[in-house]
């Protein structure tokens, strides 16, 4: 072949070690080689979340950023289906040309793992499972999956679920796909659940809560008959000279009157509906002993869009951790832990977003055991120049490594699908 004939194919690159398959045919045919051959193969969309997991060490990368596009937006049937490296944004948009959204509020980690904003692609977003503030509310990204296809590692196109939402026996295989990293195929067409967005937004802000009463707070709330979409607490406390979380400077809003920490509650729908469960909800709280504001829609939905882009750590260069944690525990993990951190509370308690500051592998293996005898789990969102690496970047017991090994062997049996980004030997 002449160099103007290879640089015409179809499968020619610059480099001899990144593939950009064009559709599912190809990238069915270059998972089949490599699976022939034994080469491990790192999978990538945009690269907005290429920094999470362990560092790949792989011959090949199948780039999957050329299947883009929205194949089909049924606004009536509440679903679209689109190319797997179809941008978040681009969805977004297009929903809401029909007052539509994705219910799970995705995360954008560019400002966080890049330094600028990138929601990634709708395949990065399935990959990595990890929701927004109405997690509590609305479910899981893998609640908003009604179907996928992909290519497994042995090259074999597989497809799961479909346009509507059905009972199944036996695995629903959309929903192990989702958090699965790219361990078990390579994405090439996600259908998602979407639904109406909210007319309005009204958020209730209590200042200058210490932590027990701010949980409890929290709690009321989730607890309440009053339909609420988002609860979470921003302490000012403890004071960290290495971090950079700091929410008087972060959140500079025009309605929020009082200093000190913030317990913030969100309700969202009709102007009507809205009046009414914030009014109930301010008599359950009883909030007038306490000193509040109140963000109506505009000002409410900039405050949550700063939580969906961790503007909070934006500039930091220490190690970010995500925990999940039983709500009831909360305030238990922060008495157990050191000074050397900031906070946040997500999920009316049950998210803790933590920057560490000079973080040693000792402290985050002590972390880590704290919070699985808790019954929780923590995953290594960010690392730092002082602690680059660990080994245990996501949690997992014995039983679920073993279930999840077997899983892995039925999808990619040679591992070469971003073999260990996960756990070792998966």
């Amino acid at each position: 072949m002449s160099i103007e004939e290879k640089q015409n194919s179809p499968t020619f690159q610059d480099s001899d070690s990144t593939e950009y398959p064009k559709n599912e045919k190809e990238v069915s045919s270059f998972i089949k080689k490599f699976y022939k051959s034994g080469i491990p193969v790192e999978l990538v969309g945009s690269g907005s979340k290429k920094k999470m997991g362990k560092p790949l060490q792989c011959a090949k990368t199948l780039n999957l950023s050329k299947l883009n596009g929205i194949i089909e937006y049924l606004p009536e049937e509440l679903y679209i289906k689109v190319k797997a490296a179809t941008p978040i944004k681009e969805i977004e948009e297009e929903l809401k040309k029909n007052k539509q959204q994705l219910a799970f509020e995705p995360i954008d980690f560019g400002f966080l793992l890049n330094g600028k904003s990138d929601y990634g692609t709708a395949g990065g977003q399935v990959s990595c499972n990890i929701s927004g503030s109405r997690r509590f509310k609305v479910g899981s990204v893998r609640d908003h999956v009604l179907g996928f296809r992909g290519v497994n590692g042995r090259g074999e196109i597989i497809k799961s679920g479909g346009v509507v939402v059905k009972n199944v026996t036996g695995y629903d295989l959309s929903k192990l796909i989702c958090g699965s990293y790219g361990t078990l195929a390579a994405l090439t067409e996600i259908t998602f659940k979407v639904l109406p967005a909210p007319d309005e937004s009204k958020t209730l802000v209590i200042h200058n809560q210490k932590l027990e009463f701010a949980a409890d707070l929290l709690y009321r709330s989730i607890s309440s008959s009053s339909d609420i979409s988002g609860a979470i607490y921003l302490p000012n406390e403890p004071k960290v000279a290495g971090c950079v979380m700091d929410i008087e400077k972060t959140f500079k809003l025009n309605d929020l009157k009082n200093n000190g920490s913030i317990t913030a509650i969100r309700i969202e729908g009709s102007k009507n509906s809205i009046d009414q469960r914030f009014k109930n909800l301010s008599n359950e709280l009883k909030v007038a002993n306490f000193d509040i504001s109140i963000l109506e829609t505009i000002q409410s939905e900039i405050f949550w869009n700063k939580i969906k882009t961790l503007e909070l750590f934006s500039s930091t260069k220490n190690n970010i951790l995500r925990i999940v944690i039983p709500p009831s525990e909360c305030v238990n993990l922060v008495y157990q832990l050191s000074n050397k951190f900031k906070y946040y509370f997500d999920w009316g308690g049950a998210l803790m977003w933590m920057e560490a500051f000079e973080l040693s592998e000792e402290m985050f293996e002590s972390i880590r055991k704290k919070i699985i005898k808790l019954g929780g789990y923590v995953t290594m969102i960010k690392n730092s120049d002082y602690l680059p690496y660990v080994e245990e970047v996501f949690t997992i017991n014995r039983d679920r490594f073993n279930i999840t090994q077997n899983i892995k062997k039925s999808f990619d049996p040679k591992r070469i699908l971003n073999a260990s980004k996960m756990y070792t030997g998966i």
